[in-house]
């Protein structure tokens, strides 16, 4: 199993910052060849079912997950989503706090923990390195969309 955080702050507003991130579509525009579709109406709330197809051809497969905790920031509150990955390929979970950091800012604070079938375990460590590095571009880019 694989695990990392990564942590961003953003000159935004907390609900801002949150509707970024939890904007499921979105995610597949700044994830290399990866495509979002939402399978359950909306609004995102626990329950909520998201498929992320990544790969090309015949080389893509299936990441389903569901929203298991769905906490928007309050006042004086964090945001708190959490993502249980129920797919074959690929397991584990992900979860996006969203809360208020230094200077009125928003302080985003990513954890994903992975498991990939028929993945040796020595290799969990080049998974993590690549999670960290593909899903912090990622949150970069998100914070950034207006």
């Amino acid at each position: 199993m694989a695990t990392f955080e990564l942590q961003r702050t953003a000159p935004l507003p907390l609900d801002e910052a949150w509707r970024r991130l939890t904007t499921w579509p979105r995610h597949g525009e700044v994830v290399p060849l990866t495509r979002i579709t939402v399978t359950t109406p909306p609004p995102t709330g626990a329950g909520t079912a998201i498929v992320a197809r990544t790969g090309l051809g015949p080389l893509a497969f299936d990441d389903p997950m569901e929203v298991t905790v769905w906490q928007p920031p309050a006042e004086d509150s964090p945001g708190l989503c959490r993502l249980e990955k129920r797919g074959r390929a690929v397991r584990g979970w992900a979860e996006i706090e969203v809360r208020q950091g230094p200077g009125g800012r928003a302080r985003v604070i990513w954890r994903e923990e992975i498991r990939v079938r028929f993945l040796p375990a020595p290799a969990d460590a080049l998974l993590a390195r690549a999670g960290h590095h593909v899903f912090g571009r990622a949150v970069n880019r998100l914070l950034r969309w207006a």
